[in-house]
């Protein structure tokens, strides 16, 4: 049986997500990189998703769109290790949080925000992304501190602990973490594992080798 491909750029944290479940769920793939940053490259790829991004993963005679989407099809049809704690409430938290990084952050960081906002004030993308993050981290301290044990909910990783490390990655740079000692610890300790190690955007083939 052919390999799953998955369609993915070094630097997107939606990609992101997917391989970490991938490895997680001890799934073989291809990589097929997109240079996300070349309007050229992107034209053929593009047919293959109308949203114009990545990821794609092409799995079990399927081609699936959006990372969240993706990763509950792997949960469902590859149910070990679990990604939702069974706990109604806690699935929900769970969720929650995910939903709150992939939702209510990342998009409004993203390369194609930080453009689009430099053509409108020259030289203000990055500030911009910086003030939406550190907004969105708010939040998201004060979730981790009512839900977290080891990881984001509990001591069970969950999809909201592999929502984490892409988004706190793109604020290191320029964001003070100071006031987020919970997400801190959580990336910290997320950073050990193996499966989050192997899915880091400075170990993906299409990775600057400088990164």
């Amino acid at each position: 049986m052919a390999l799953p491909i998955l369609y993915s750029s070094w630097s997107s944290s939606c990609s992101s997500r997917v391989r970490i479940a991938l490895a997680l769920k001890k799934i073989d793939y291809e990589y097929h990189a997109v240079n996300i940053r070349s309007e050229e490259e992107q034209k053929d790829f593009f047919l293959n998703n109308p949203a114009k991004k990545v990821p794609i993963l092409k799995i079990n005679g399927l081609t699936l769109t959006e990372s969240m989407a993706i990763i509950e099809y792997l949960d469902e049809v590859y149910p070990n290790p679990p990604l939702l704690p069974k706990d109604a409430g806690e699935k929900a938290h769970a969720r929650a949080i995910a939903f709150h990084i992939s939702s209510n952050i990342q998009p409004l960081q993203n390369l194609a925000i930080c453009k689009m906002v430099d053509k409108i004030k020259p030289d203000y993308g990055i500030t911009w992304c910086n003030h939406h993050i550190t907004y969105g981290f708010d939040a998201l301290e004060e979730l981790l501190k009512k839900y977290s044990g080891k990881f984001c909910v509990g001591d069970q990783i969950t999809v909201a602990d592999i929502n984490l490390p892409s988004i706190v990655y793109n604020a290191k740079y320029n964001v003070d973490m100071t006031p987020y000692p919970t997400i801190s610890r959580i990336a910290s300790v997320l950073a050990e594992i193996p499966e989050f190690q192997a899915a880091e955007a400075s170990r993906q083939p299409d990775a600057p080798k400088d990164n």
